[in-house]
């Protein structure tokens, strides 16, 4: 891909069955809000027993059926949260590692040095995460990070970020898995570029009708004004029919 083209997300969706936990970042065309997604998918029995539910601060993964959960450790937490100028987003319990720190004036950098690619071997899931700032004098920023093995075996932990200036019409996208397969080969590259639109329920409905019917699970989708600080969320749940 040029480096200028910028991809439609359903396309890219919609060319993979299976790219995982999902987050994308970015600027509406209209530069008047911050796009943000997160979605989930699963393949087994106890990744697909989820829902989105909202909190104070952001949402948490929960159980749709309490007695069918048989390992919580690694899909039950908060993937999104906020804190003052920042929001966090995360495929794991790394949002309340990077929370913590940024409350104590650290970077999300620094906090995810204390953390590493999930311990669930052939796969060795990536951790990815992103957060955005929007306390900068020069508009919207927002940086995004994969945490991933760097062999087969789980040997040691590759450790990359990314730092971008938002830019009218443009996301960022960045997931757990290339692709489909046994073991789930992880992503590779930079985080891919993808196009924003202004309606953010046409954004919704395109992100979430573009993954995979089996695999996907929930969606959350915000829109934040720039100048207001106000935000409106929508979330769709696989489990209670949206």
């Amino acid at each position: 891909m040029n480096i200028y083209d910028i991809a439609q997300v359903g396309g890219v969706l919609s060319a993979n069955a299976y790219p995982g936990r999902g987050i994308i970042l970015g600027l509406t065309p209209d530069a008047k809000n911050a796009a943000v997604a997160y979605f989930i998918m699963g393949r087994s029995e106890n990744s697909r027993n989820r829902v989105f539910v909202p909190t104070e601060d952001g949402i948490r993964t929960e159980a749709f059926d309490p007695s069918k959960l048989s390992d919580p450790s690694l899909i039950i937490y908060a993937p999104v949260r906020k804190l003052g100028d920042y929001l966090i987003v995360t495929n794991g319990d790394q949002t309340d590692t990077i929370y913590d720190y940024l409350k104590e004036g650290k970077d999300m950098e620094t906090a995810l040095e204390t953390r590493e690619f999930e311990p669930d071997g052939p796969n060795w899931t990536p951790r990815i995460s992103g957060q955005l700032c929007f306390g900068c004098c020069d508009g919207l920023r927002y940086k995004m990070s994969i945490l991933k093995s760097m062999d087969a075996q789980g040997t040691a932990c590759s450790r990359q970020y990314f730092r971008y200036k938002a830019l009218p019409g443009l996301a960022h996208f960045i997931h757990t898995y290339h692709c489909d397969g046994n073991p789930i080969p992880t992503f590779q590259g930079e985080p891919e570029r993808v196009a924003t639109v202004n309606d953010m329920d046409q954004w919704t409905e395109t992100i979430w009708n573009s993954l995979n019917a089996d695999n996907k699970v929930s969606l959350f989708v915000r829109y934040i004004d720039i100048a207001t600080g106000e935000s409106k969320t929508v979330i769709k749940n696989k489990n209670l029919g949206d």
